[in-house]
């Protein structure tokens, strides 16, 4: 009887109802029938780990990924990076969300009523954990939202209610996650790989007490900012001084250490066959594997080389090996197709190819087979890159090397990686008390910039100073090179005030005129270029203040007129 009122449980998730917040009547069978074990709680709560961002949500479109944001454009224009998108008629980014708050709702009430209390204590947290991921997202998407701790049903009089404000849903999120931290294992053993930990719990708090403080804070409410970064800087303290996490830098990768993290396999995927045991540095993640659990998407082929127009803008971020941006350092060169990769930070040639630029992809005729490169039976499949198409910049992050079917690619989606938490951690003291020491730069953000940049000069206080650097715009700098493509640039331009002014501009190609490219690449002789002789990808770009917000669905609204809409829509 149990496996049979399970089986249609697992069915009720996949259905849903047009309520204000897709209600779903099959999830009452739920109801005093499944909770009678502790087994029934931790069946209930497995269910949650699909719900988390995954490559379809953070390097595909969506509302997260860098496809809309500054970085990158498409042969096709994106409305919602283009700022033209409209009202729609339904979103399942809304109804989702809901249908899943409603879930862990609906396993802590029934867990408030349980007697072996202690049993459930890590099903009852992750409820708290998902329950404020679900809310997160709402708040990043469209500000104000209704709040419910209640599994209500289709009737229930909250459904017709105002949105809470924001602040007040923030304020939820981090009560939930602060009562869940400490009830979550500290380790997570091999029997539960992807499940959430203490650690990224607190992890996650920093995410979103770093997001909500400087939202406020760059929109003059420095007084409820203010506190919001001392949380999210204590969360990431939390996660340092845990010492359970790293940054993936083996030896035996040397300075290509970074590609090789985001394409880890427990099958030869890399030059030091190392696989994903060897990886310290993924806090929470999305599991995948080729037999069992495969990516589902053609990753590679999406990803590698011009699918996706890198925007000049983004390669200009990375500095020049002396740590200096390229336009105070004498190391930077745009005269050759190749130069401009040449003495800068190694992470743009781990997530970016040059001209020239030897590499291998997942099909038979492209792929690595002895792992030795070009001195091995590799270099019959070796291709050579070849820039002259897209924007001239050429991407290979999230992109397979060995032999493996389209869409069956299994390396993992990190969630939340300790990098983010270092550099959650820099962010966060500077932006609370205006300046950052040296000791605490050297305990974060230091350790992501000279990962893969041993020589590179670390940042500090006088390094910004003698350079007439700002520490603010170096701290964000950090942030976007290292997090590119993994779905965090838009959400950065929201909550720094910045997306009216960046967004707007055009994406901008390779510099063209009187370059290399010039004579090499004649076809983009066609092409629109700028004052500056840049090829210029996209154009007409539109950007409010409106649109740092997405509008709520227009049958939400006409279910409940006491929603509202947001500003500007």
């Amino acid at each position: 009887m149990k496996t049979y009122k399970k089986a249609l449980l697992l069915l009720s998730f996949g259905m849903t109802l047009n309520s204000c917040l897709d209600l779903d009547p099959q999830d009452q069978l739920a109801d005093g029938n499944l909770w009678g074990s502790a087994s029934d709680f931790e069946y209930f709560a497995n269910n949650f780990y699909g719900w988390t961002r995954d490559f379809s949500t953070a390097v595909y479109d969506a509302p997260h990924s860098d496809t809309r944001s500054d970085l990158m454009t498409s042969n096709t224009i994106n409305e919602y990076s283009h700022g033209n998108n409209s009202i729609p008629t339904s979103d399942g980014n809304y109804t989702s969300n809901y249908a899943h708050i409603r879930r862990c709702n609906l396993l802590l009430k029934n867990a408030a009523s349980y007697s072996g209390a202690e049993s459930i204590s890590r099903y009852v947290a992750e409820a708290k954990f998902f329950r404020a991921y679900c809310y997160f997202d709402l708040v990043q998407l469209y500000g104000n939202v209704i709040w419910t701790a209640e599994p209500l049903d289709i009737n229930s009089p909250e459904l017709r209610t105002t949105r809470n404000d924001r602040g007040e849903i923030i304020d939820y999120i981090i009560k939930d996650l602060q009562e869940a931290a400490p009830e979550l294992p500290e380790t997570i053993g091999t029997e539960d790989a992807g499940k959430i930990s203490r650690w990224g719990a607190y992890a996650f708090l920093s995410r979103v007490a770093l997001y909500e403080g400087t939202w406020q804070k760059f929109r003059n409410n420095e007084t409820r900012g203010k506190p919001l970064l001392a949380i999210a800087a204590d969360a990431a303290k939390k996660v340092i001084d845990s010492k359970q996490y790293e940054l993936f830098k083996p030896a035996a990768l040397g300075e290509m250490a970074y590609k090789y993290l985001f394409t880890l396999e427990n099958v030869q995927s890399n030059p030091a066959n190392l696989t994903k045991s060897d990886n310290k540095e993924y806090i929470f993640s999305r599991r995948h594997d080729e037999t069992i659990a495969p990516i589902g998407k053609n990753i590679t082929h999406n990803c590698l080389k011009n699918v996706q127009y890198i925007s000049r803008k983004f390669v200009n971020l990375y500095l020049c090996s002396d740590g200096l941006p390229i336009d105070k350092s004498d190391l930077s060169r745009y005269a050759k197709m190749n130069t401009e990769f040449q003495n800068r930070d190694n992470r743009m040639k781990n997530s970016l190819l040059a001209n020239g630029t030897v590499y291998w992809a997942n099909k038979d005729a492209e792929c690595r087979i002895d792992w030795k490169g070009l001195e091995g039976e590799d270099a019959q499949h070796a291709m050579t890159c070849d820039v002259r198409s897209g924007s001239g910049y050429q991407n290979q992050k999230w992109c397979a090397e060995r032999k493996v079917k389209d869409e069956q690619e299994g390396y993992d989606y990190p969630i939340i990686r300790y990098a983010e938490v270092l550099l959650n951690y820099a962010e966060a003291i500077y932006e609370r008390d205006g300046k950052i020491s040296d000791s605490d730069l050297n305990l974060s953000l230091n350790l992501v910039r000279k990962r893969i940049n041993t020589e590179m000069p670390e940042l500090s206080n006088d390094f910004v100073e003698d350079n007439n650097l700002d520490m603010r715009e170096e701290i964000r700098r950090e942030r976007t090179v290292e997090l590119y493509n993994e779905g965090f640039r838009i959400d950065d331009l929201k909550r720094w005030n910045e997306a009216i002014t960046e967004m707007p501009k055009d994406i901008l190609g390779i510099k063209w005129e009187g370059t290399e490219f010039e004579t090499a690449w004649h076809n983009a002789s066609s092409m629109a270029r700028n004052e500056e002789g840049c090829l210029i990808m996209e154009s007409g770009r539109a950007w409010g203040s409106k649109n740092d917000l997405y509008p709520l669905p227009a049958d939400q609204i006409q279910l409940n007129p006491n929603l509202g809409q947001n500003p500007g829509w």
